[in-house]
């Protein structure tokens, strides 16, 4: 029985039928489904905290903190990345769509790939 809590950077309020933030670390809200066993059981969102430039850690600790154990980006740097790898946070990449719920559903169908390396973004306030 796999149970997963995923996490997905989002704009607004969030949730399933809700659309991804550009870059994670400037998002609104994280949108948090729990799976089990491939089937979505409960959504909720965690609200994001506020973080100077630099201060990358702060949502790889507020993720850790509520569980999550693996998140969904367009856009990551290299320093919260790493953070997320020493946390046991598996980050999975795609950077087309903006729709939460197709995103979660490739997760689930074992059709995301986890982040590169090559695949992270320098730091500013650029889109992604």
């Amino acid at each position: 029985m796999k149970k997963m809590r995923v996490a997905i950077p989002s704009v607004g309020n969030g949730g399933l039928d809700g659309q991804r933030a550009g870059h994670f670390g400037h998002c609104d809200v994280f949108t948090c489904i729990d799976t089990e066993n491939g089937e979505i059981k409960a959504v909720s969102t965690i609200d994001n905290q506020e973080h100077v430039q630099g201060g990358c850690m702060v949502p790889v600790n507020l993720l850790a903190s509520h569980q999550v154990n693996a998140l969904i980006v367009g856009g990551i740097g290299m320093r919260p990345l790493m953070g997320f790898r020493q946390v046991g946070i598996d980050v999975y990449h795609d950077g087309e769509r903006i729709d939460i719920r197709p995103v979660v559903e490739d997760l689930l169908a074992g059709k995301l790939p986890l982040i590169s390396d090559d695949q992270v973004c320098g730091g500013g306030g650029g889109q992604h």
